[in-house]
């Protein structure tokens, strides 16, 4: 049977996603191309259809864990009340129900550990999502100027992640759930921060 382009293009999209879910579950060695391809609904023998190595699929399945963590935290500042736009990504994201989805939630928290170990191509191709994922952050600091806005996103994404890796490793009880009160909380320092006043330079009258 001969199938459409589109078809083939939908498979593939379908054997990354399934993928993205299951690195994030079970890590890149976790997996192997026979499960992958089980997930999909399809057979072993399919697989180089659509990619020339499992590290290519690898490499496809980070960038889309990542991409969908963007997209969700720009669905919500979008959505959000002007000045409440941090705060939406930020309290969005330090939650119970993200704690505990571990295939569907952040790539970062669950893989990495798994970026330092990839190829070259798929290092560079996370550090670039991750450039991303800052400077969509930046975006929602709010009276700041491109430098300061830059380093507070890194600030708050570092405070974010951390704060998840903790809550997960604490388990899902009481412990668990402070670390990530004080995990929203630090994050949202920077928004609460006074801003410096910008300098005024005083004109010189020219005689």
């Amino acid at each position: 049977m001969r199938y459409s382009k589109d078809h083939k293009s939908e498979t593939r999209a379908r054997i990354v996603k399934n993928a993205s879910v299951l690195l994030r579950e079970k890590g890149a060695n976790g997996i192997g191309v026979a499960e992958l391809m089980k997930e999909a609904g399809l057979t072993h023998g399919g697989f180089y259809a659509h990619f020339d190595t499992r590290d290519a699929l690898i490499g496809e399945a980070f960038a889309h864990a990542m991409d969908q963590t963007t997209r969700r935290w720009r669905k919500r500042a979008e959505q959000a009340p002007e000045g409440r736009k941090l705060a939406s990504v930020v309290n969005g994201y330090l939650t119970p129900e993200h704690r505990d989805d571990i295939g569907n939630g952040c790539a970062l928290p669950a893989l990495g550990a798994e970026v330092l170990r990839a190829n070259p191509k798929t290092r560079k191709a996370a550090a670039i999502k991750l450039e991303e994922m800052i400077e969509m952050i930046s975006d929602q600091m709010p009276g700041a100027g491109p430098k300061a806005a830059r380093r507070d996103a890194i600030s708050t994404l570092a405070t974010m992640l951390g704060a998840l890796m903790l809550a997960r490793m604490a388990g899902t009880g009481v412990f668990s759930s402070e670390i990530l009160e004080a995990g929203r909380q630090a994050a949202l320092a920077v928004e609460a921060a006074p801003k410096p006043a910008r300098r005024r330079v005083a004109s010189r009258r020219v005689s």
